[in-house]
């Protein structure tokens, strides 16, 4: 069952890149604090993920942060070296934290994962985009299908 709007994120282990190497941070210490927009994505340097839904965040971050977003987060079913890399190759800087969720602990724990091992690709994320304050979910866009609609960075605009 997928979380919902007034329910707290759940506080599980993923990985940041600090200084060059993977760091263990709990997802309330991540995300729990101040107003975060977090999405999710299926996969990093998947072509959907790379051409539209982070490159929106990117362009947009300023815009973000001037309706009162604290931190933008991206997290996916990949490694932290992955999410590093494609972070790089996206040009996010220091706008977005890009978030590992290697095994999809957190993506499991909030009721996003979905399994697409028939094409070879394993557990993966749905494609989603949430406002959390202060660890509490205030609102959830899931795609209701493939592509970038009300996950993408212009609808979580309009919303906040």
């Amino acid at each position: 069952m997928a979380i919902e709007v007034g329910e707290r994120i759940p506080d599980v282990t993923v990985r940041i890149m600090v200084d060059g190497k993977p760091e263990a941070v709990q997802t309330d210490e991540l995300l729990g604090k101040g107003k975060v927009l977090l999405f999710g994505v299926p996969g990093a340097f998947t072509p959907g993920c790379s051409k539209i839904h982070l490159p929106g965040y990117v362009e947009k971050a300023d815009q973000l942060r001037a309706k009162g977003i604290d931190r933008i987060a991206c997290v996916a079913v990949n490694d932290a070296w992955v999410m590093d890399a494609w972070g790089r190759d996206q040009g996010v800087g220091d706008d977005i934290v890009m978030v590992a969720d290697g095994s999809g602990e957190f993506t499991q724990a909030l009721g996003l994962a979905f399994d697409m091992s028939g094409a070879g690709l394993g557990v993966r994320s749905l494609r989603y985009a949430a406002i959390i304050d202060d660890g509490i979910v205030t609102d959830l866009q899931v795609e209701p299908k493939p592509g970038v609609d009300v996950s993408g960075c212009d609808s979580m605009l309009a919303r906040i």
